[in-house]
């Protein structure tokens, strides 16, 4: 849902300001498209650091195939966590970025551009914390929304497999909850990939920019900012395809609610019919998804009338 709001919001303002030179909607899109985007790698990056927690979890439990289901309260209280805790780091960019205006060499006319200068007119407490927070924003993105989602899946994936190796190896290899945990965990590891590949160009910017600034113009900065927001719009529009791909109960549920909203969902009983036949498929395909084994289903009746 964040990588949609990236893409609705951040995606067509970024592209007005490449086509017109002009800034959609001033100064406030200058800083909460960044205020966006920094949260964006917040919400991935503690997204990603929860999952391998979880997959620990699911690893070192005693009776790791009975665990029982997370209830969705404690899932919603987890996402208001990370959310919350995303955009309360991302604050400083608010204050950080602002609307600037200068000459374009090329073809005379005033061109607006955001630019990283905190207003003077913040209180002086404030402002300090904001001039800290700028120096310091290069390594703080390279290690909080790079080393840490990294680092941190390697090593439950590493422990994870360590202990299943030893401990659970005879119990886990060849049944169905077995496959289960080895699918999830190559799905976090293929997100966590995606998302290394995607935010190694901005950190390398980033340290190129520190250390090279001054001789560096104007026009190579702007580039390097573009490609930066490139590699975040393509990070944002591949990892749900990738989850909905690999993970196939969720992306057959979202098809799922998309025909329904198609087509209307209409009450005819051949509807029906072929409704409970995709929910029993549903069902059959993603109760190796969960912790707990479920009950066999019972067998469908036959739906309508000999005609």
């Amino acid at each position: 849902f964040w990588d949609f709001l990236i893409l609705f919001f951040c995606l067509p303002v970024v592209i007005f300001n490449e086509i017109t030179k002009k800034r959609l909607l001033g100064d406030v899109s200058c800083r909460i498209v960044p205020f966006m985007e920094v949260s964006s790698l917040g919400v991935t990056t503690f997204s990603l650091c929860a999952l391998g927690i979880d997959r620990f979890h699911a690893a070192t439990s005693p009776q790791a195939s009975t665990r029982p289901i997370e209830q969705c309260q404690s899932i919603i209280a987890k996402l208001a966590v990370i959310w919350v805790g995303s955009m309360t780091l991302s604050v400083p960019e608010i204050l950080l970025w602002q609307l600037a205006q200068d000459t374009s060499p090329v073809s005379g006319g005033m061109t607006e551009y955001c630019t990283m200068k905190p207003s003077s007119n913040l209180p002086e407490s404030v402002y300090s914390l904001v001039l800290t927070y700028q120096n310091a924003r290069m390594w703080w993105y390279f290690g909080c929304y790079f080393c840490l989602p990294i680092l941190f899946t390697i090593s439950c994936q590493l422990v994870t497999r360590r202990i299943r190796s030893t401990e659970k190896k005879s119990e886990c290899r060849g049944t169905k909850h077995g496959q289960c945990e080895s699918h999830l965990n190559c799905i976090i590891i293929a997100l966590t990939i995606i998302y290394g590949l995607c935010t190694t160009p901005e950190n390398v910017c980033n340290i190129v920019v520190a250390y090279m600034s001054p001789d560096m113009s104007k026009r190579t900065l702007d580039l390097l900012n573009l490609i930066n927001q490139f590699f975040l719009f393509f990070k944002c529009s591949v990892t749900p395809v990738l989850l909905l791909c690999l993970c196939r109960p969720l992306g057959q549920a979202f098809m799922d609610c998309c025909c329904c909203c198609c087509e209307g969902c209409g009450p005819d009983t051949a509807s029906s019919e072929d409704s409970a036949d995709s929910k029993l498929k549903t069902e059959m395909s993603s109760s190796i998804f969960f912790d707990k084994p479920r009950e066999t289903p019972p067998p469908l009746l036959a739906l309508g009338t000999p005609c």
